[in-house]
């Protein structure tokens, strides 16, 4: 392809302005006037927080607005090739937008029909939009799966989406999107809850098809750090407007924006520990200017006290075998390590290592299949759930997702107040009141929030609500399963520096299991690095960082996003 036909208009987009009705008079504005362009074979990343317009641009380009709700202002254009989209019937719209122009959704677990095979799903791109039979949509299939990296593809098309991993249903996703070989790939967050191993594998793959197939990538993200992997050009949004765009290059050594410099801070990084990361508002309300800081220290030095030992632990899940056969599968073999009151220990891999078994292991959850976890000297692996029930107030998790954590009925004065009934915590209500008023306030929510319902909350907030539910108990041990995994960069800074003032104030131990290794490298003061099931390393977080000694640790490193390696 010659450079002029290169530096050619794929898509342009000129004053985008998107409105949401509020109710039947008023509406806002989400997207407020928005213009750029996305050239032939090329990748342009779409970033910005939560709301800041990025996957409603994408959608308005999809033709996936809610027609009853939304609205684009009359003035805005959408222009594909020469074609107008926003003057194309729903039919032309359709047609177009699953042939030359396709999507990767975010979440594939919703986006899969869960009573479909993966192989009909994507049967059925190919039967719409090519006009292949079920014999040539099946063997086509079979090949776009092999083409994403699908093991065994010829077994995996009858399989259900439920029967894969998260990375391989995007893998599916990515199939289907590329399926009729479209002009234009929107991507929007397709990484956002993988490891970064399979991270870095999609990242890879989507890269790879558009050299391979000459299309452009439209890629939309949270995370600064992924763009340095896959962008050629930068779109920063926020509130609904561009802040800021340019090469990859520009935006990464001289960011001109104070929002986009506020970006790339955020997020920890492998070389500095400042003792508070800094969050938006830092920057917005400096000029921009870094707060300079003293480093934080971490590691042990083995001389700690010790809250909790675990001692070869394991975790077997069985299945049936044949009519009277069972198969037994190994989550977790032969777990071993101490946590230090006060300290945070760090564990990390792959899905599928073990990681979270170990959490909710320890938490009786599940049951373990052998070893032993001791709390003071005592077992509580092994004891009766009425010994039990004295530990559990000690010893409290922060699921990943606070969405299905939080009881939707239950306002969060309620949430906060139940365990206080259940474990006898105050004297009265009165007092379990001005209990939850004040944990409120530890956790950074304002005290109208105690009246509120969960659903009228961010996922930040949710997440602070789940944090101040945990401490109402006053747990000494304080499992983090993925607890900051799909937050924005600079909420995701917040919860970090709320966590780090909680173990500062009350002496808490925490047990931070992430995907996410720079931070983990942040947070932890010991990493263990598990992989199917088992412990490959553990050592202090910089000794570790600085010198792995095991291969598998080293391909952890060597997948972080280039953003985060200078």
């Amino acid at each position: 392809m010659s450079q002029d036909n290169q530096n050619q208009t794929l898509l342009k987009v000129e004053n985008l302005r998107v409105s949401f009705r509020v109710n039947k008079k008023d509406s806002v504005e989400t997207v407020k006037g928005i213009s750029f362009e996305i050239p032939h074979n090329a990748t342009v990343a779409l970033v910005g927080e939560s709301g800041s317009g990025k996957s409603v641009s994408s959608l308005a380009v999809m033709g996936l607005l809610p027609p009853d709700t939304s609205s684009i202002a009359a003035d805005s254009k959408i222009i594909f090739e020469g074609r107008s989209l926003l003057e194309l019937s729903m039919d032309q719209r359709r047609d177009l937008c699953g042939k030359e122009i396709s999507m990767i959704f975010q979440e594939p677990m919703t986006s899969l029909n869960p009573v479909f095979t993966v192989g009909f799903q994507i049967g059925e791109v190919l039967r719409l939009h090519m006009g292949m039979d079920a014999k040539r949509a099946r063997k086509r299939a079979i090949e776009l799966l092999e083409e994403v990296g699908i093991p065994e593809p010829k077994t995996k098309i009858d399989a259900y989406p439920s029967q894969m991993s998260g990375g391989q249903q995007q893998r599916v996703m990515i199939a289907m999107a590329i399926a009729c070989e479209p002009k234009l790939l929107i991507a929007d967050e397709p990484t956002t809850a993988l490891d970064v191993t399979i991270q870095k594998q999609i990242i890879d793959l989507i890269d790879a098809l558009r050299i391979k197939h000459k299309m452009s990538v439209l890629f939309i993200t949270h995370d600064l750090a992924l763009v340095g992997e896959i962008a050629d050009h930068v779109i920063v949004m926020r509130h609904g407007e561009i802040r800021e765009a340019g090469t990859v290059e520009q935006i990464f050594d001289s960011p001109k924006d104070t929002y986009t410099q506020a970006l790339l801070h955020c997020r920890p990084t492998l070389d500095t520990r400042p003792w508070r990361l800094p969050v938006i508002a830092d920057f917005m309300n400096n000029n921009g200017a870094l707060i300079e800081q003293k480093q934080r220290s971490r590691g042990l030095k083995g001389d700690e006290e010790i809250v909790l030992e675990v001692k070869d632990l394991g975790k077997s899940f069985y299945s049936r075998e044949g009519f009277f056969g069972k198969k037994e599968f190994k989550a977790v073999e032969g777990v071993s390590f101490k946590l230090a009151r006060g300290k945070t220990l760090g564990v990390v891999g792959e899905s599928g290592s073990g990681k979270t078994t170990v959490g909710l292991t320890l938490m009786r959850l599940h049951q373990a299949t052998s070893g032993q976890a001791l709390f003071e000297g005592k077992d509580i692996l092994s004891m009766s759930n009425k010994e039990f029930h004295q530990y559990k107030r000690r010893i409290q998790i922060i699921f990943q997702n606070p969405y299905a954590s939080l009881n939707p009925r239950f306002t969060v004065g309620q949430i906060l107040m139940e365990p206080m009934h259940i474990h006898s915590i105050g004297a009265n209500d009165s007092e379990r009141t001005a209990m939850a008023y004040q944990l409120l306030e530890k956790v950074g929510l304002p005290t109208v929030a105690f009246h509120r319902y969960p659903h009228e909350f961010s996922g930040g907030q949710r997440q602070r609500i789940a944090i101040a539910r945990c401490l109402t108990m006053k747990p000494e041990v304080l499992v983090c399963d993925e607890s900051v995994s799909a937050l924005d960069v600079s909420v995701q800074a917040q919860v970090l520096n709320l966590l780090q003032d909680l173990q500062e104030e009350f002496g808490l131990s925490y047990i931070f299991i992430s995907h996410d290794l720079a931070v983990v490298k942040y947070i932890a003061d010991q990493v263990m690095v598990m992989n199917k099931g088992k412990v490959v390393e553990l050592a202090n977080s910089d000794e570790l960082y600085l010198n792995p000694a095991q291969a598998y640790t080293k391909t952890l490193l060597n997948a972080i996003p280039k953003g985060l390696q200078h």
